[in-house]
């Protein structure tokens, strides 16, 4: 069981530090030291939930609804040109860095950035469902619920480890050029991926 485990471990983690729209908003709020604890834990359980999913069997559900992928697609492609324009109007406004400190921005409304970041990625249904899902059910029986808890364990130590890891280097990273080059390369990690999804890739 154990190897299950660690098998789920390495393939749950070397899926998810590619960085993406979901990684560079952790980063962010790390950077701003807002509701930290709270972005990692809704990320964490949220890849959980769709990588045990996807083990129990969520991804037939989505080989029935085909449709969904195209909805999925284009409204993740929508959300993340938006975040996008926010990103580079952020960099090239000197006082960007202040106005994310000033902590207008409520938990909730954190919480439902995030859940966009997550749920409106086709990606991460690809990825958490359908290939984590196929491959722990290639597995022999048994294994399946290690091989699931591995991989969700693999998401809890990334993120956590991201968002307090941007918490503690805040102080270099609050620069504002930095800050600024943070916000131009989260603006080019939206607008490619935004296009990636256009395009089916």
């Amino acid at each position: 069981m154990m190897g299950a485990f660690l098998a789920g471990f390495g393939l749950g983690g070397s899926l998810i530090v590619a960085i993406g729209a979901q990684n560079a908003f952790v980063i962010r709020q790390g950077v701003l030291n807002q509701y930290v604890f709270w972005i990692c834990l809704f990320c964490s359980f949220s890849d959980a939930a769709l990588i045990w999913g996807g083990t129990f069997g969520l991804s037939a559900v989505l080989k029935v609804l085909p449709q969904l992928e195209a909805v999925m697609r284009y409204g993740g492609a929508a959300f993340l040109l938006w975040y996008g324009l926010k990103a580079l109007r952020r960099a090239f406004n000197p006082e960007a860095m202040a106005e994310g400190e000033s902590g207008t921005q409520s938990l909730k409304d954190a919480l439902l950035l995030c859940a966009a970041f997550t749920w409106l990625n086709p990606h991460v249904y690809l990825d958490a469902v359908v290939l984590v899902g196929s491959i722990a059910n290639a597995r022999p029986t048994g294994e399946q619920a290690p091989f699931a808890l591995g991989a969700s364990a693999a998401s809890f130590v990334w993120f956590f480890g991201l968002g307090y890891g941007a918490k503690a280097l805040r102080g270099p990273l609050s620069r504002p050029m930095v800050w600024r080059l943070i916000d131009f390369v989260i603006a080019a990690i939206m607008f490619w991926l935004a296009l990636r999804l256009v395009l089916g890739g």
